[in-house]
């Protein structure tokens, strides 16, 4: 039910501004006091809580131009009360959260010269890998995996974000890489046993979340879709980790060897069971553009992605992009690659992969934990008994040892 509506009119030098709560009398000597008045009524929208208005601008013909401002305000009111104030809630959470920061933790996965790097600081415009050491060959056939996380602290228009990169390299290098992800299923395990840890404590203010919220694990074009690697390692993860799957180096390929790649990934995905991150459908009461965004992303995975550092100038605009003798390829073209693709779904949905990563991954990890911490009484008796066991098995033999040198000490002076 829509609530009593005032008409506000600015006319002339001596007419005054008149609204059922507030009174302000402006002498308007010069027409820049119109100006005044203006701001008075967007002040009253504020207090008012304005849901619709319209404003129209009336200039009147004769020697001295008036202005005659229309302006309906529509206001509701709850039985026999003013407004509270609660629908400021939103803008409250909005300012916290500015003021707070966001942290966002990212993980890339594959096999090396996959252009992973390059990705990460074209997707962010930041180099967060500047003088990065290549191993060799020989040094690759005994390599593991290691973790190297990297921080930084990016502003955009007031809003800061925390953004940690998570890299692996030696993945998938060795000649046997059988295990090689059980390095990188450890370090998500430590983030979570570390968030569980300080959520525990008594201090719980200034928890830092290093969970990590996404993982882009990066496909080969050169292949006919998964390699086995490929299959086990997601096989492993998809119960602690939103996957994102990801073609690489997408211009080596044509759009129709593109298209069947991603139907030959996506039909391996199935056949396998592996739960990659899937996009929330968009709600009923959104916009049509946004559920277009929406169904466009989700007919994009796995996303076929370019990355590239170099600026190239193409008629008369610098761009990023790859150059070859029968073109340029723009990293930021939808019609040349799906990378502005992969930026809308991680940006647009940065929010969601935390939610999902907070109450399903860390809650199944949490209860998986809780439940080895609190184990039945019969298992810790067996437990314990068997830990006496080893240790009077180990007392035994110390003694036999001891008896055995000091029968060796009482033999030497009969021997003398």
């Amino acid at each position: 039910m829509g609530g009593p509506k005032f008409f506000i009119k600015f006319l002339t030098v001596s007419d005054y501004l008149v609204n059922e709560s507030v009174l302000w009398s402006a002498l308007l000597q010069r027409q820049k006091n119109i100006l005044f008045l203006f701001f008075c009524v967007l002040y009253s929208c504020a207090i008012y809580g304005i849901e619709s208005h319209e404003l129209c601008f009336n200039f009147l013909e004769g020697k001295r131009v008036s202005f005659v401002f229309n302006f309906s305000l529509s206001c509701q009111f709850s039985d026999g009360a003013g407004y509270v104030g609660f629908a400021n809630l939103p803008n409250q959470v909005h300012r916290k959260s500015v003021k707070k920061g966001f942290e966002f933790t990212l993980m890339v996965v594959g096999e090396s010269g996959l252009g992973k790097s390059t990705l990460i600081n074209s997707l962010f415009l930041t180099d967060l890998y500047p003088e990065r050491y290549i191993p060799g060959a020989a040094e690759k056939i005994e390599r593991t995996v290691q973790i190297e996380a990297s921080t930084v602290e990016i502003e955009e228009r007031g809003v800061k974000l925390r953004l940690t990169v998570v890299d692996t390299p030696g993945y998938g290098d060795a000649i046997n890489s059988q295990d090689c992800f059980k390095t990188i299923i450890q370090y998500i395990d430590n983030q979570f046993e570390r968030y569980l840890h300080d959520e525990s404590g008594l201090n719980r203010r200034h928890i830092v979340d290093n969970r990590v919220h996404c993982c882009f694990y990066f496909i080969s074009p050169f292949g006919h879709g998964l390699k086995p690697l490929d299959v086990e390692f997601m096989k492993a993860l998809h119960g602690k980790v939103n996957i994102v799957p990801v073609i690489a180096k997408a211009d080596t390929l044509t759009l129709k060897e593109r298209e069947r790649l991603k139907r030959r990934v996506l039909d391996e995905i199935s056949e396998h069971g592996i739960r990659i991150y899937q996009l929330p459908d968009a709600d009923s009461d959104e916009d049509e553009e946004f559920k277009e965004q929406t169904r466009v992303l989700k007919a994009s995975i796995p996303f076929a992605v370019i990355g590239s550092n170099q600026l190239i100038e193409v008629k008369g605009k610098k761009i990023r992009g790859r150059l070859y003798p029968w073109g340029v390829v723009e990293v930021e073209n939808p019609e040349h690659n799906d990378f502005l693709k992969l930026r809308t779904m991680l940006v647009t949905h940065m929010q969601d992969l935390q939610e999902v990563t907070q109450d399903l991954h860390y809650e199944n990890f949490r209860s998986e934990r809780l439940k080895r911490t609190g184990k039945p009484v019969e298992e810790e008796v067996v437990d314990k008994d068997r830990i006496l066991q080893q240790k009077e098995a180990e007392l035994r033999r110390m003694q036999e040892m001891i008896a055995q040198m000091q029968a060796q000490m009482r033999m030497k002076p009969s021997d003398d």
